[in-house]
């Protein structure tokens, strides 16, 4: 049974404008690197460098290079310390402060599935094989979900409170929607929000052995999808009530209008075949952002490439929507857990301010079940002013995010 979801008020809430946003992907650096990747419909999976795969059935995953990553944090024992998840954060936030040096969080809320899991691993083998743990304070300091939030936070002398959200692969988007209900409640008034995660040999090997993962490309929707492929990265947007930022001269980028969750409870790793988990998520947020939902120009699905993932959502969107143009962004970079709904929230945004539709690369055919408008293999142009952003996880956790462009 779904979760009961009650819904805002419209006319007295605030507006929440998107004032910055940094990413950090297999894509690349930044909005632009992002959006030059998406026009191109990169395929960014490669093969895995970071571990063995040598005993799995997936061989691939959306890699960010270390030598890209790690290059610009200098030589500094810290820093050598620190976690890639932490290194992905500052780089996320770099970008938000240079994007928009006056942005002040009161709070910070992140999404992420796995924290510092790869020092955990390092951890567990050491003490398992009676190796040195000459590096266990390292390992141990730097494990905490929070660790990369905080990392981040002084890099840029940043002080907020952090709340950490882990709910399966809707964490990046569930920590987005709560921030925006938070500024648009008026409880706060600027808000800093996204997700990060970091590939780690215990998720991939998880996601291998439950046959979730492709030894073959992921193709979201196609009738020849046999699985996905992990990734990894980290979003933040800048929330801020509208209102205050066009006050103090802020850039707008977009519009955060409306937010739907449900929980299903169907099974532990399918969702309900009746797709009814991602339909009341989908309707949620509409009704949150007090639109139809022929109003809607682009859906950036979940899209997984699992047989019944893809199928369940597929099967909402199409009773829901009539047409829309829709993509999975999976297909270019694998899924980054955590990060997902974040990173593909700040596709969202791209969308909104380049009007082009990203693209949904290694289609084929379609489903024979489903009625969906897929952007199939390249970009399109197109007059894009509102968008969904859909994650959807384990457990029947289903989180949708409405954006818009920015209104004077």
């Amino acid at each position: 049974m779904a979760q009961p979801h009650r819904p805002n008020d419209t006319k007295s809430a605030a507006r929440v404008a998107v004032v910055a946003a940094g990413v950090v992907s297999p894509l690349g650096f930044g909005l632009a690197e992002t959006v030059a990747s998406l026009r191109e419909a990169r395929d960014c999976v490669s093969p895995i460098t970071r571990f063995s795969v040598a005993q799995c059935r997936c061989k691939t995953a959306g890699q960010i290079p270390d030598d890209r990553l790690l290059a610009k944090r200098g030589d500094a024992l810290r820093s050598r310390r620190l976690h890639r998840a932490s290194h992905m954060m500052i780089e996320a936030l770099k970008q938000i402060v240079m994007q928009d040096p006056q942005f002040t969080p009161e709070l910070t809320v992140i999404g992420t599935t796995s924290g510092g899991m790869s020092y955990g691993e390092h951890y567990y083998r050491s003490v398992r094989g009676g190796e040195s743990l000459r590096h266990a304070p390292t390992w141990i300091a730097n494990y905490a979900a929070q660790k990369a939030v905080i990392d981040a936070q002084e890099a840029f002398d940043i002080s907020s409170p952090c709340q950490v959200i882990a709910n399966a692969c809707a964490s990046g988007s569930n920590a987005i929607g709560h921030a925006f209900e938070c500024v648009r409640s008026g409880r706060y008034q600027r808000i800093l929000a996204g997700g990060y995660d970091a590939l780690a040999e215990m998720v991939f090997v998880g996601f291998d052995s439950l046959q979730a993962a492709t030894p073959d490309k992921c193709r979201p929707f196609d009738r020849n999808r046999n699985g996905m492929v992990l990734g990894e990265g980290a979003a933040l947007l800048a929330l801020e009530n509208f209102e205050l930022a066009r006050g103090r001269g802020a850039a707008v980028l977009a519009e955060i209008i409306g937010y739907g969750i449900s929980t299903e409870n169907f099974h532990i790793t399918q969702p309900n075949p009746s797709g009814i988990g991602p339909r009341l998520a989908m309707e949620r947020a509409l009704q949150s952002g007090g639109i139809s939902a022929d109003k809607v120009d682009y859906i950036n699905a979940h899209g997984t490439a699992t047989t019944f993932n893809d199928a369940a959502e597929g099967k909402a969107i199409g009773e829901l929507f009539n047409g829309v143009p829709l993509s999975s962004t999976k297909s270019m970079m694998g899924h980054s857990l955590g990060a997902a709904g974040a990173i593909e929230a700040t596709v969202c945004l791209l969308a909104l301010q380049e009007d082009f539709l990203p693209p949904n690369i290694n289609f084929c055919a379609l489903d024979d079940d489903l009625e969906l408008n897929i952007v199939a293999n390249e970009s399109r142009p197109a007059r894009v002013r509102t968008t969904l952003s859909n994650s959807f996880g384990f457990g029947g956790t289903n989180a949708s995010i409405l954006m818009r462009k920015s209104e004077a």
